[in-house]
């Protein structure tokens, strides 16, 4: 667990933007204000207060001096570039040969906070002017002004939380904010401190886990790449979730406070909803069928990734069997408190997005190979649904493999 205590000179996060953490030559949205990305969405959430929320309560990184902030960033730039030939090798996909309408941004806890305020506000943009239009003339500026700022600061600590767990993430949003100088393909973020922070806690070899991190992160960025739809097509379920979840807010509040009460029940007796998060309690039909398909895209996304950081052995990643032996026993560690913030958010749905996800893509490669499975990224039609993802038989009956 990291020191909660600021080291501002001297710590990661603060000096990983003076140390040219931004690669490509690009700069980052995390220095532009994206409070004027939705007037509607600004006015429910203040994006802004969330973004400098999250700066200042993200635990402190590891302790580092400028050289060595300096060679973590250098280092993560070249694996990050090093892996993509591995991703193509393993996956067969073409699009690995080509990324220039993506970039890769090695940043702090703080900018990728920012980052993800600028996506979030891009993703619920939508549902936020609906949820806006469906009261207009009984929400006040002042209480608008309020209430933003209100889930602001909530989501800011929400994101603090995060800021320390995630080690990167591929963003195929970024370019749709506005004012946003990423490339049309968005842009895949590495999370300085926490690679760093993380390979420390495991006594691993630095230069082996950033390129296995890489390696699934970059995955993240093929599939996109190969998939050019994929963006819309995540954005428009996106919309329709939340448009349900936000189109009543009395009725939002009402199953919120049942959900968080159940969770609370079912974490004291160790029995967490099964997606673990919220959402697995707020479901009437339509909610339900979106959030299936959600999960089972996620989960396809998440496993091919971790299939392919699997897929090295010795000769590209040297200590990669104790890297995975000992990534995968980190969390037997976590505390209570830790624990039931990673349920209450979805974190341990998400590990198993991973497996189930990894389990389906390897049934298919086994049947048809990884030209068959790759049909996947050719359609909308292609991607499995939530019962293909635990059965891959049904997939590649449907697929008339």
């Amino acid at each position: 667990m990291e020191s909660t205590a600021r080291e501002s000179a001297s710590t990661m996060s603060p000096a990983a933007q003076s140390s040219g953490a931004q690669s490509n030559g690009s700069q980052s949205n995390g220095g532009q204000s994206n409070g004027s990305a939705s007037s509607a969405a600004q006015a429910l959430i203040n994006w802004d207060l969330a973004a400098s929320a999250a700066a200042r309560l993200a635990p402190a990184g590891p302790v580092l001096d400028e050289k060595a902030i300096g060679e973590a960033v250098e280092s993560l730039r070249r694996l990050a570039d090093a892996s993509v030939p591995h991703v193509h090798e393993i996956t067969g996909l073409e699009a690995a040969r080509d990324l220039r309408d993506s970039s890769v941004l090695v940043v702090d806890r703080a900018s990728w906070a920012k980052a993800n305020t600028q996506s979030f506000a891009v993703m619920l943009k939508p549902a936020m002017q609906k949820m806006l239009d469906s009261r207009r003339g009984t929400l006040s500026p002042a209480a608008a002004q309020v209430s933003g700022a209100i889930t602001g600061s909530q989501l800011g600590a929400v994101l603090a939380f995060l800021s320390s767990k995630v080690l990167g993430q591929y963003d195929p949003f970024a370019a749709l904010a506005e004012n946003s100088s990423a490339p049309a393909a968005g842009r895949l973020l590495l999370v300085a401190p926490n690679i760093v922070s993380v390979e420390r806690e495991l006594n691993v070899t630095p230069e082996d886990f950033r390129l296995w991190v890489c390696l699934h992160e970059q995955t993240h960025r093929v599939q996109f790449a190969a998939a050019p739809w994929l963006r819309h097509h995540m954005l428009e379920q996106i919309d329709n979730l939340s448009g349900h979840l936000l189109g009543n807010v009395d009725s939002l509040m009402e199953r919120a406070s049942a959900a968080a009460r159940s969770l609370k029940d079912r974490s004291a007796t160790g029995d967490a909803p099964r997606r673990g998060a919220i959402l697995d309690l707020l479901q009437d039909p339509e909610e339900k069928a979106a959030i299936s398909h959600l999960t089972a895209v996620m989960s396809l996304l998440e496993g091919h990734a971790n299939v392919v950081m699997d897929a090295v052995d010795a000769s590209i990643v040297p200590s990669v069997k104790t890297i995975r032996q000992r990534f995968n026993d980190r969390g037997k560690d976590r505390g209570v408190i830790e624990k039931f913030i990673r349920s209450l958010l979805g974190l341990d749905a998400k590990m198993r997005q991973y497996s189930d996800g990894a389990r389906f893509v390897r049934a298919v490669v086994d049947v048809a190979g990884m030209e068959g499975f790759n049909k996947v990224w050719e359609s909308v039609d292609h991607l499995p649904t939530e019962p293909e993802i635990h059965d891959a038989k049904l997939w590649l009956e449907r697929m008339g493999l």
